[in-house]
């Protein structure tokens, strides 16, 4: 599944209640799923914290759509090359 096709199955399924729940509301649930995924890294299963990955994108994805962010062209433009050597793969001399 490309990103995008991810992002519209997100909006399809999720859209109406996102929308009435607004950016502010969308945003504070992503942020309980962020923390539910630090936790889960530290304390759970391969499992668990694949099911926190899944739940963390799905609220990201839930936010671009409000914003009418298309995720997969924002990441194509942003990260196709190094922002710092402008080569793929990195060649920067810096520390990670």
């Amino acid at each position: 599944m490309k990103i995008a096709e991810a992002q519209k199955l997100i909006a399809d399924c999720y859209g109406e209640k996102d929308r009435n729940r607004g950016v502010d509301g969308t945003f504070m649930y992503f942020v309980e799923e962020v923390g539910e995924l630090a936790t889960s890294l530290r304390e759970e299963s391969d499992e668990e914290c694949s099911s926190e990955f899944a739940d963390v994108i799905a609220w990201l994805f839930s936010l671009a759509s409000l914003k009418g962010i298309d995720i997969e062209e924002a990441f194509k433009k942003k990260y196709s090359l190094c922002g710092g050597c402008g080569s793929s793969p990195c060649t920067c001399k810096t520390k990670p």
